[in-house]
């Protein structure tokens, strides 16, 4: 299990109210105290030595990104570089799952948990030179919620007063988005909100400069402007991205490496390959099974290959407005038909199989649910209940990168066993992405979801709820049930740390409810892998980190 910041901890900050410490300060205090708690190789090296300025290094991946901007960009391989240009009102300290305060120098919540003040740091540069105000900040986040941005992570901001009437395009702003003064930005809320505090570290809540967007319009991507530690270079679609260290960065505890280079087109199996011999500096992508064996034996590689247990679900979404999975038998079928032992097999046995959504280390996860059996028969009959006894053709979709070819050839076969014909569709990310966000584009996609932060509700909001069952979405399922979302409501509305265990039980009951429903088959739940060459260091725990993957760019550094 992970050591994480409970639920209980998240709780007690809304009640009682807070006020943050800084980010700056955090760095270098990365203890293993609020660190996951993984047996690993990097973890157990020796410890780092002290940060360098200077040098570059390179990471390597097979797609371009979805995308740079924070509130598009929602994909492991977009969350650190995205994390390294950009600033939000809060942050995790590297390594661990503590919350932290970033370009707010302190924050206020008031004692019914309803209010939430930020004061921002002073002098904060975007990029471009201007200094960053809390009208930014406003802005930042009435965009992400604003339906023409087609965001992900709208559905995150529910709960502050004045979004249902922004969003439906009643008004022209959050009226529980204030901004008293140029440092000061006031969040009211509906009702107590037990995430509130995470949802401003994730991606959507960074801050972006009006005048860059309105710029660029959907290009934004291609040019992004932040405060963070690192500044967009350059950004050649589907070969590179080049980050530069933005000097007048106000948190001087990151931002080491003067440039960061990433790179694409290149395979996985070739990443290991490149990295092996220190022709690059990080595998990006999800470590291949045709090289883990080898590089998992090679003594050599022990203080280079980084392990890590994560918060993390493999699963297949079934589009249910798409026929004939808008037949809850159909999708029973399907869960019923797939082997996952044998896809933990493919993938070396690095991960186990999932019975529902939750991973096991999050809260909430229930031990005693056995899922849905592995049984040809049963599924068989569900599907002439449905009236497609004789079974159909469907497609899947996916990214096309080791090892989700592997797998979707698996559940072909566990598929074709009970009548249904699957055509499989590896396609780059950014299309993959593409079609599975669109109400009629894929009937099935193989995908996975790495939590944001450590709750419950963060495997809900932007995958299973109603709000993200949009195009553009990550609900690739489109699965929406309004009793449900408004159960979810009523569970993050219980702020009371005496209640946490309540809490918890609610988020039990809606998981399982959603397992009747069968809009996800859930796979495996698997470890993390990567493998770094000599010339990076940092703290162990930053290479384990399980917020950000395969670590936060802005806090290692290069041997001099």
């Amino acid at each position: 299990m992970h050591r994480l910041l409970s639920t209980a901890s998240v709780i007690t900050l809304l009640v009682l109210g807070a006020c943050g410490e800084k980010k700056e300060e955090a760095q270098s205090q990365a203890t293993s105290e609020a660190a996951p708690a993984a047996s690993t190789a990097a973890s157990e090296a020796a410890p780092a030595g002290t940060p360098k300025q200077g040098g570059e290094y390179t990471v390597l991946f097979k797609d371009d990104l979805d995308s740079m901007d924070p509130a598009i960009g929602y994909t492991f391989q977009s969350w650190s570089p995205i994390r390294a240009v950009f600033d939000g009102l809060m942050d995790y300290k590297p390594g661990t799952t503590e919350l932290v305060p970033d370009l707010a120098e302190s924050y206020e919540i008031s004692p019914d948990g309803l209010t939430y003040t930020f004061k921002l740091h002073d002098g904060v540069k975007f990029h471009n030179g201007r200094v960053m105000n809390s009208a930014d900040v406003k802005y930042s986040i009435e965009r992400v919620a604003d339906p023409k941005t087609q965001s992900p992570g709208a559905g995150y901001f529910a709960s502050i007063k004045g979004y249902q009437e922004f969003a439906d395009g009643k008004a022209k702003d959050i009226v529980g988005i204030t901004t008293p003064d140029a440092k000061t930005v006031k969040f009211e809320l509906s009702a107590p909100n037990a995430t509130m505090l995470a949802v401003f570290g994730l991606n959507f809540g960074m801050v972006v400069p009006k005048e860059e967007v309105e710029k660029y319009g959907p290009d934004f991507t291609h040019h992004v402007v932040g405060t963070g530690a690192y500044a967009l270079g350059e950004y050649t679609p589907g070969q590179r991205i080049v980050l530069n260290r933005f000097k007048d960065n106000f948190n001087k505890s990151e931002g080491f490496a003067d440039k960061i280079t990433i790179q694409f087109g290149i395979e996985p199996v070739v990443q290991v390959l490149k990295v092996q011999n220190n022709e690059a500096d990080i595998t990006g992508d999800i470590f291949p099974p045709a090289k883990f064996l080898e590089v998992s034996k090679d003594a050599a590689l022990k203080d280079r290959f980084i392990t890590a247990d994560q918060l993390n679900t493999n699963y297949l979404a079934m589009n249910v407005n798409l026929k004939p999975f808008d037949k809850v038998e159909v999708r029973q079928a399907v869960n019923m038909a797939i082997d996952k032992e044998r896809l933990a097999k493919i993938l070396n046995d690095r991960a186990t199989p999932a019975t529902q959504v939750l991973p096991p280390a999050m809260g909430g996860y229930d031990p005693d649910y056995k899922g849905y059996p592995h049984d040809l028969a049963a599924a068989k009959e569900l599907l002439k209940k449905a009236g497609v006894g004789d079974g159909f053709t469907t497609q899947l979709y996916f990214q096309n990168a080791d090892p989700w070819p592997r797998m979707g050839q698996a559940i072909q076969q566990d598929l074709a066993a009970i009548g249904i014909t699957v055509e499989l569709k590896g396609l780059d990310l950014a299309t993959s992405v593409g079609v599975s966000s669109k109400p009629d584009g894929a009937p099935m996609s193989l995908t996975e979801w790495y939590a944001d932060f450590p709750d419950p509700s963060n495997f809900y909001t932007a995958i299973l709820g109603c709000a993200g069952a949009i195009e553009g979405g990550y609900n690739w399922s489109f699965y929406c049930n309004k009793d449900i979302d408004a159960r979810a409501a009523a569970a993050d509305a219980i702020a009371d740390p005496a209640k946490a265990a309540e809490r918890l039980a609610a988020w039990k009951g809606i998981y399982a409810d959603i397992m009747k429903d069968a809009p996800w088959v859930p796979l495996v739940n698997a470890r993390r892998y990567a493998l770094k060459s000599t010339k990076i260091d940092g703290d162990p725990s930053y290479f384990t980190d399980i917020i950000t993957q395969p670590f936060p760019y802005d806090t290692v550094w290069v041997k001099q």
